[in-house]
This record gives structure tokens, sequence and C-alpha cells, in this order.
């Protein structure tokens, strides 16, 4: 039976301009998801944007997640073009490294607006939409550093460990409308970023760490979410998945990494 437009699901997919997000809202296109491309750098969403373009029908959504009225505006958007919202995924994210005590409040603040705020507006807004459809399925990308604590890591950690339980409470509370809520913990992971920062001994260091002896993929992470988010997950809900290589079963205060 062909699909109609009014019948394709439709995905959601925060920071979705580049890496794991952009991977994701590939994989959704490839199964004929219709796909918005949430991102707070405009110029960046749009590049992808019109990338995606081609593989399906994709919607570029400038947002910042951590604000609440950008996030209401960008889900209107969705809910009145689309009507519908099947799976949500929580990728967008930023990081500060530094020590506890080099931590200021803005920066303190910054973190977890966009981690934990984020997280919390975008479900909240798109959960609405799928209480009414009675489906749907929300996943919020965490880190093994919400799982072990680590150095240089204080507002990053923290906001990912919260986002782990929000998961947890989403899935307690959103259950009986036909909503799942998962959460995966990505470990260390090749993308164009990482390279960049991550000096040769940091990178030694973690292969020593990690069992499978390398850097996860973007696919590999990917692949993961795509399966929470199918129907071969219809019975998952409340859980937190690592996917890391075998690294959070071995620790992650690694030498190379405290300053």
């Amino acid at each position: 039976m062909t699909t109609t437009s009014i019948d394709q699901p439709v995905a959601v997919v925060t920071g979705a301009a580049r890496g794991i997000g952009y991977a994701i809202a590939e994989w959704f296109l490839a199964r004929r998801y219709r796909v918005a491309l949430m991102d707070y750098e405009a110029e960046t969403l749009q590049q992808a944007a019109e990338k995606l373009s081609s593989q399906g029908a994709v919607m570029p959504l400038h947002c910042d997640v951590s604000d609440a009225d950008s996030v209401a505006a960008a889900v209107g958007q969705i809910d009145a073009k689309w009507g519908r919202v099947d799976a949500l995924v929580n990728n967008a994210g930023i990081a500060i490294f530094k020590p506890l005590l080099e931590t200021s409040f803005d920066e303190w603040r910054r973190v977890l607006a966009t981690n934990l705020d984020g997280v919390f507006l975008c479900s909240q807004a798109c959960a609405a939409i799928m209480k009414r459809q009675g489906s749907g399925s929300i996943v919020n990308i965490a880190s093994i550093s919400g799982l072990r604590a680590s150095t240089l890591r204080v507002a990053y950690g923290t906001s990912k460990a919260a986002v782990m339980h929000l998961t947890r409470q989403q899935a307690a509370e959103l259950g009986e409308y036909g909503i799942r809520a998962n959460c995966v913990c990505p470990g260390p992971v090749r993308t164009k970023l990482a390279m960049a920062v991550h000096s040769p001994e940091i990178i030694a260091a973690y292969h020593d760490a990690i069992p499978l002896n390398r850097y996860g993929s973007e696919d590999e992470i990917g692949q993961v979410i795509h399966f929470l988010c199918s129907d071969k997950a219809s019975y998952v809900t409340g859980q937190i998945i690592a996917s890391d290589g075998g690294f959070e079963s071995t620790g992650i205060g690694l030498p190379a990494l405290r300053v």
C-alpha cells in the first residue's frame, strides 16, 4: 500500500545540523519519515536541510531549545503543517570542560539550559501531540559522563545524569498515553569535533580503556536510537542504554583527561 503524506510518520530531531543528529535524520528519511530539523545554528541548519531535502520531506527550524517560546513556536509549526509527531530525538547539547572551581555559574547554567531544559521543553511540547494521537517515542541523548563521574565535566556530566532521570520520569508519566521514553548514552564517538579536540594522548588513552579498543561511529549510535524509535522496541520504555564499546563498565577516569 502506498503511504500518503498524511499517513507518513513525523520525526523531530534536535541538534540535527551535524554529527549524530544529521545521521539520525538521514535514517528517518530513508524510512519515509518526514523530518523536522531543529538547530540553533541557522546557517549550518540550512546547509544540512538543502543536502537532506533530496532524500525526503524536511522542515528546517531555527530553534533555541533552552527557550520556551522558541520551542513552542517551532513545534507549533510542525503541528500546523504535518499534524503529528511520531518520534522525538533530543540530541541538542553543548559542553564546557573545566574544573569545578573554575566553572562560572553562567557556564553552569548555559550547559544545563541546553542539555536539560531543552530536553524538558521539547519533550513537553511534542508529547502533547503524541498524547493526542495516542502514540509516540522519545529518545533522549545523554552520555557516559552522566553514568560515571570524571574530571572537567561538572556541568556536562551533571546535566546528562539529570537527563537520564528525566527519561524515567517521562516513561512513568507518559506510558498511559502510549508514549515510550528511553535514553542513549554514547561513549567516545569519532565525530569531526571530537577528532579536532582530542589529542593523540587522549585518543590512545580512550583506546586503552575501551574493551572494543576503538571509538564508536555516528552510525553505530544512530542504530541504537533508531531501534528505540521503531516498533521493534514497542515494549521498551524507561531504559538507559550505553552505546560505548564497554567503556562504562571499566570506568572513565582517564589520566590523559586530567589537567
